[in-house]
Protein backbone atom coordinates (compact mmCIF):
# COMPACT_ATOMS: atom_id res chain seq x y z
CA UNK A 1 0.00 0.00 0.00
CA UNK A 2 2.37 2.07 0.85
CA UNK A 3 4.59 2.08 -2.93
CA UNK A 4 1.06 2.58 -4.54
CA UNK A 5 -0.16 5.36 -2.29
CA UNK A 6 3.30 7.19 -4.20
CA UNK A 7 2.33 5.93 -7.90
CA UNK A 8 -0.70 6.25 -10.18
CA UNK A 9 -0.31 2.71 -11.03
CA UNK A 10 2.50 -0.05 -10.64
CA UNK A 11 2.18 -3.51 -12.62
CA UNK A 12 3.01 -6.60 -10.21
CA UNK A 13 6.48 -7.26 -11.52
CA UNK A 14 7.63 -3.58 -10.28
CA UNK A 15 5.58 -4.51 -7.04
CA UNK A 16 7.43 -7.60 -6.81
CA UNK A 17 11.10 -6.36 -7.85
CA UNK A 18 10.69 -3.30 -4.84
CA UNK A 19 9.37 -4.94 -2.15
CA UNK A 20 11.32 -8.15 -2.71
CA UNK A 21 8.75 -10.30 -2.22
CA UNK A 22 7.59 -14.03 -3.91
CA UNK A 23 5.28 -13.76 -7.26
CA UNK A 24 3.07 -15.98 -4.78
CA UNK A 25 3.03 -14.15 -1.62
CA UNK A 26 2.43 -11.10 -3.65
CA UNK A 27 -0.39 -12.68 -5.05
CA UNK A 28 -2.15 -13.45 -2.35
CA UNK A 29 -1.60 -10.04 -1.13
CA UNK A 30 -3.26 -8.43 -3.56
CA UNK A 31 -5.79 -10.68 -3.67
CA UNK A 32 -6.50 -9.90 -0.23
CA UNK A 33 -6.26 -5.67 -1.09
CA UNK A 34 -8.50 -6.18 -4.32
CA UNK A 35 -11.27 -7.97 -2.03
CA UNK A 36 -10.82 -5.26 0.73
CA UNK A 37 -11.44 -2.69 -1.97
CA UNK A 38 -8.19 -0.87 -1.28
CA UNK A 39 -7.12 -1.52 -4.90
CA UNK A 40 -7.97 -1.74 -8.92
CA UNK A 41 -6.13 -4.50 -10.24
CA UNK A 42 -6.30 -4.63 -14.16
CA UNK A 43 -5.08 -7.96 -16.06
CA UNK A 44 -3.90 -7.65 -19.60
CA UNK A 45 -1.67 -8.60 -22.44
CA UNK A 46 1.32 -6.69 -23.56
CA UNK A 47 2.82 -8.01 -26.15
CA UNK A 48 1.66 -11.63 -25.84
CA UNK A 49 2.54 -11.61 -21.87
CA UNK A 50 0.14 -11.30 -19.46
CA UNK A 51 0.83 -8.08 -17.10
CA UNK A 52 -1.29 -7.17 -14.11
CA UNK A 53 -1.56 -3.28 -12.75
CA UNK A 54 -2.45 -2.46 -9.60
CA UNK A 55 -3.84 0.88 -8.70
CA UNK A 56 -4.91 2.76 -5.01
CA UNK A 57 -9.01 3.21 -4.76
CA UNK A 58 -10.13 6.30 -2.78
CA UNK A 59 -11.20 3.91 -0.09
CA UNK A 60 -7.88 3.04 -0.15
CA UNK A 61 -6.38 6.00 0.20
CA UNK A 62 -8.58 6.71 2.89
CA UNK A 63 -7.61 3.32 4.62
CA UNK A 64 -3.59 4.05 4.50
CA UNK A 65 -4.07 7.07 5.80
CA UNK A 66 -6.01 6.08 8.65
CA UNK A 67 -3.50 3.16 9.62
CA UNK A 68 -0.65 6.17 9.40
CA UNK A 69 -2.70 8.21 11.94
CA UNK A 70 -3.37 5.87 14.33
CA UNK A 71 0.60 4.20 14.10
CA UNK A 72 1.59 7.98 14.44
CA UNK A 73 -0.62 8.14 17.97
CA UNK A 74 0.33 4.71 18.80
CA UNK A 75 4.20 6.00 18.84
CA UNK A 76 3.48 9.36 20.47
CA UNK A 77 1.63 7.70 23.48
CA UNK A 78 4.38 5.45 23.62
CA UNK A 79 7.29 7.59 24.21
Amino acid sequence: MSLLIGVKEADFTFIREKTNATAGNLSVQVQKLRDAGYIDVVKQFKDNYPQTTCKITPGGIKAFEAYVKTLQEYLKTGT
